[in-house]
């Protein structure tokens, strides 16, 4: 059975951005973290990440293409949005939960050797 379509999946992945960079921003912290904690979870380098923001791809074309999804993803847990991230069943909506979950830990301040799962 297929993951039900939500509407954020067609959202432009530009636009999540470029909210990344302005909640982080808002926090003192730099754009380079949200795409730093981006290329880790994706696996994709800064020019594939760069050029996915260009294409304005949708979220669901972005994870599709994603080169490399870090296996340490798993490792990712907490609330998002009142949902723990670890129970979320579809893969897509994880994957988004996982990336909202990261930005969220450098807007914190955390640590990005303990965002990054190290």
């Amino acid at each position: 059975m297929s993951e039900p379509h939500h509407r954020i999946f067609s959202m432009s992945f530009a636009r999540i951005h470029s909210l990344y960079v302005a909640k982080v921003e808002r926090k003192g912290h730099a754009r380079a973290d949200v795409d730093e904690v981006t290329r880790w979870l994706t696996g994709y380098d800064q020019p594939g990440l760069d050029d996915a923001i260009e294409r304005d791809v949708d979220l669901e074309t972005f994870f599709a293409e994603s080169p490399a999804f870090n296996p340490n993803a798993t490792l990712i847990t907490g609330l998002i949005c009142g949902i723990r991230v670890e129970e979320i069943e579809g893969p897509l909506m994880q994957r988004i939960r996982y990336l909202d979950k990261l930005v969220d830990e450098v807007a914190r301040g955390k640590k990005m050797a303990s965002i990054l799962r190290g």
